[in-house]
């Protein structure tokens, strides 16, 4: 059984937090926001990327959805992502990695340096309650193997 699965995500718009972190005011105002609007689908619509000197959060744009303006709505450009499923907060990145870095090589894929890696919490208040725990699933950006630039449909 594999334990990594492809997605690909069009181009599409994401209202964005900004840089910061979780407590600070920005974030707690981004939160309350993306709370408030109603849920559309089963799969998610905000995901954290992170680049090392920060975290962003996003949040797929509709037409017509009211954004404060004190977060920019930016354009996304999609691609694909290999995901992994784990305990979050309690992932050994190191072996997810490994994991993620075999499946890409046994599957002509590579790592995408050029896009953010992202993560979003997968599991319901309800889920959670009952596990005691809550899942993520966390994005890592890739391309066909040996491609200097990804192709329009990866971008």
């Amino acid at each position: 059984m594999q334990n990594i699965r492809i997605v690909e995500f069009p181009p599409c718009r994401m209202v964005s937090s900004g840089k910061g972190m979780f407590g600070e005011e920005k974030f707690t105002r981004f939160h309350e926001w993306m709370s408030r609007q109603p849920q559309t689908a089963v799969y998610p619509e905000n995901y954290l990327c992170g680049d090392g000197s920060g975290v962003c959060w996003l949040y797929r744009y509709r037409d017509g959805m009211e954004v404060p303006q004190e977060f920019e709505i930016i354009p996304f450009s999609g691609g694909f992502y290999a995901v992994a499923t784990d305990i979050d907060q309690q992932t050994d990145t190191a072996a997810m990695n490994r994991e993620v870095n075999a499946f890409l090589e046994e599957n002509g894929w590579e790592r995408d340096p050029g896009r953010s890696e992202m993560g979003h919490v997968l599991t319901s208040p309800a889920a959670q309650a009952v596990m005691g725990y809550s899942q993520m699933d966390y994005y890592t950006p890739i391309k066909a193997k040996g491609l200097t630039e990804a192709p329009a449909s990866d971008r």
